[in-house]
């Protein structure tokens, strides 16, 4: 009789090393974590589980939970409204500026954040109602996260289906907005979501930037974790962090399987 083969080839040391970077990876985070939930890190578990330093972070930090979801949801509708005419004009056009223009528009993301914050204040910092305001903020995440919106939708742009689509909307007397919102838009939707969830992603976790613009009254949640750490004990650090993952997670989870949903029901 023939013996049955496994159809899947078995790689154990592969399998270990997954799990051996997981578990590095992981580990961290996890006893950082538990450090906000017992009563004296240096002692450990032994001091006792409590939820008293989680009262004292959302007492003195819960205001940058709001606010950071606020400006994550507003950093992607600026670029989506910005980024995705801009990447349709790059994808369609061949000239030598609309390249310039291109590598001008990635270099936020290529100079450190702190260098692009200094840029702003030093452009509109005299502007103090502005300066002072989650506005200013949400510029600098717009400027930061705008070419990832916007190299995402132009690869998707410049696909041949969809210049064979446009010439036969155009023949057949199509104006441009007509084009452009009922064929393109739709045909690349795929793409636009996949490049918000990034720019939320990016927006709600960025550091570097935001610590340079921030004030006293506009700090956001890395902002605060980082303050929570240099000035108050390690267990209200600590508590910070299993906040963070409390609220950001969810719901990136959420974003991301309403992305797979609409990518499944547009079609790729």
């Amino acid at each position: 009789m023939m013996m049955k083969t496994s159809s899947r080839p078995r790689a154990p040391f592969l399998l270990a090393v997954t799990v051996i970077v997981s578990l590095f990876m992981i580990a961290p985070m996890l006893l950082s974590v538990m450090a906000g939930l017992v009563n004296n890190y240096s002692v450990g578990l032994k001091s006792g589980l409590t939820l008293r330093w989680l009262g004292e972070v959302w007492e003195n930090y819960g205001g940058t939970v709001g606010w950071s979801l606020a400006l994550a949801v507003a950093c992607v509708v600026c670029t989506v409204l910005l980024g995705v005419p801009c990447a349709y004009a790059l994808a369609r056009s061949r000239s030598r500026a609309a390249r310039i223009f291109e590598e001008l528009l990635t270099l936020p993301v290529a100079v450190p954040g702190l260098a692009t914050a200094l840029a702003l204040i030093l452009a509109y910092g005299q502007l103090t109602a502005f300066r002072t305001s989650f506005a200013f903020i949400l510029v600098g995440h717009i400027v930061f996260t705008l070419p990832f919106m916007v190299r995402t939708v132009s690869s998707a742009f410049q696909r041949d289906d969809l210049l064979a689509l446009e010439e036969a909307a155009r023949s057949l007397g199509a104006n441009f907005r007509q084009r452009f919102m009922g064929i393109l838009v739709p045909a690349v939707f795929p793409a636009i979501v996949a490049g918000s969830l990034m720019v939320f992603t990016l927006s709600v976790g960025e550091f570097n930037l935001t610590w340079m613009l921030h004030t006293p009254l506009t700090r956001t949640l890395p902002v605060g974790l980082a303050d929570s750490y240099a000035s108050m004990r390690i267990e209200i650090g600590s508590a910070y962090t299993l906040v963070f993952f409390a609220v950001i997670l969810p719901v990136l989870w959420g974003l991301q399987y309403l992305a797979n949903l609409m990518q499944k029901r547009h079609g790729t």
